[in-house]
């Protein structure tokens, strides 16, 4: 079992603010003989018609001393978790959550942009003091 981020708490707790249903933690996600665990699984019901939609969740604090660094990793857990989700549950989406501070310096911008065009990168926010969610960007 994965360690928990520092902010898995306050995810959680934003998450279910926002109205969503934690259904798994850790969601764990299986390939064949291989597991990967992302942080948290959700759901949240919508309009009857529509089903339901789900989400799984990965949380970085970034407290390195190196942001990039930290991206570097991240965003390479991102694909893999990515690809496992598209082809076991396509219906699900993945989410990175980092603090909101930290998006707007490191990917509130061109780079942040083109990770979400070319890896299909997305984010949700948080404020881990108020334990609430600030901004889905996809």
């Amino acid at each position: 079992m994965p360690a928990k981020d520092t902010f898995h708490e306050q995810v959680k707790t934003a998450l279910v603010k926002d109205g969503w249903t934690i259904t798994h933690d850790p969601y764990t996600m299986s390939l064949g003989q291989t597991k990967v665990f992302t942080d948290l699984g959700a759901e949240r019901p919508i309009a009857a018609e529509r089903g339901d939609e789900k989400i799984a969740v990965e949380i970085k604090s970034f407290l390195g001393l190196s942001p990039v660094r930290e991206l570097e990793q991240a965003l390479g857990q991102f694909v893999l978790y990515d690809t496992l989700i598209r082809s076991t549950q396509p219906e699900r989406q993945l989410y990175l959550a980092v603090p909101d501070d930290l998006y707007k310096s490191l990917l509130d911008n061109q780079v942040g942009q083109s990770l979400r065009d070319t890896k299909g990168l997305a984010v949700v926010t948080f404020d881990p003091d108020r334990e609430e969610i600030i901004r889905w960007v996809k």
